[in-house]
C-alpha cells in the first residue's frame, strides 16, 4: 500500500539522484573530455621516463625535457605513455592528474587562462629519482609561444631513435633540454614498445655453464 511505496520510493529515489549526480560529475571531469577553445588544440605528446619528462611537439617539429609552453587561453591536447613503469603526469594548477603507462596512452586536456609559470609533477612513487621528477610549464601570449618555437627549433639537437635511448638510460633527473628536429614516427615507437630501454636479464644457466668450463 502508500506505507510500502513511500518505505521504498524514498530510497530509490536518493539512489537515482545520487546516480545521476556521479554520471554528470563523471562525465564533467573526464581527463580525455575536449576543453572549449578559440581555435584547434596544440598537440602535445608525453613521456614519462626515470626521472624526466619528455615533452614532443609532432606538428611543431620540435621537442624538450622538464620544460613545455603553451599559448595561453589555447587548449593543450596531451596524448601520454611512459617509457619506464607507471607514473602519474599532474599540473595542480591546471587540472586533472593522468596516468602514464608503458604500452598505452592515455589522454589529458588541460587550458592555461593565464600567462605564468605552472608547477607540474610526477605525483606516484616510482623510485629514488622521484622526488626530482618535476617540470615547468610556461603559458606565454601566442607571440611569445611562436618565438619559443622559433628558438627551440634553432637547437642543433635532434630527438631520435638514438637520442631517445640514452636520454631513457640515464636514470636521472635532468635539467630542461630542448630539441630542434625530432623524428615524427618517435612517439608512436615508444608508446608500442618498438625501442624497449629495459636490458634483458643475462641467462643464469648460462652464466654458471661459462663457470664450470
Amino acid at each position: 500500500g502508500h506505507i510500502e511505496l513511500i518505505v521504498w520510493g524514498i530510497p530509490l529515489l536518493v539512489v537515482l539522484f545520487l546516480s545521476g549526480v556521479i554520471w554528470i560529475g563523471s562525465y564533467e571531469l573526464d581527463p580525455a573530455r575536449p576543453i572549449a577553445s578559440r581555435g584547434k588544440p596544440i598537440e602535445i605528446q608525453v613521456v614519462s621516463l626515470d626521472w624526466k619528462w619528455l615533452f614532443i611537439y609532432p606538428e611543431q617539429g620540435v621537442a624538450s625535457v622538464n620544460t613545455l609552453a603553451l599559448p595561453v587561453d589555447s587548449t593543450a591536447h596531451f596524448s601520454l605513455t611512459s617509457g619506464s613503469v607507471m607514473n602519474m603526469f599532474f599540473v595542480p594548477q591546471l587540472g586533472s592528474m593522468i596516468a602514464t603507462m608503458n604500452g598505452m596512452v592515455t589522454q589529458l586536456h588541460l587550458r592555461a587562462d593565464k600567462i605564468g609559470d605552472y608547477y607540474g609533477q610526477s605525483a606516484q612513487f616510482s623510485g629514488g629519482g622521484f622526488s626530482d621528477m618535476h617540470f615547468t610549464l610556461k603559458a606565454l601570449s601566442p607571440e611569445n609561444f611562436n618565438n619559443w618555437i622559433v628558438q627551440t627549433r634553432q637547437s642543433p639537437l635532434k630527438l631520435d631513435d638514438a637520442t631517445y635511448l640514452s636520454l631513457a638510460h640515464k636514470r636521472e633527473a635532468s635539467a630542461p633540454i630542448l630539441y630542434g628536429s625530432i623524428d615524427a614516427e618517435l612517439f608512436e615507437k615508444i608508446a608500442t614498445r618498438q625501442l624497449p630501454i629495459e636490458q634483458k636479464a643475462a641467462d643464469p644457466s648460462a652464466s654458471h655453464a661459462q663457470k664450470t668450463e
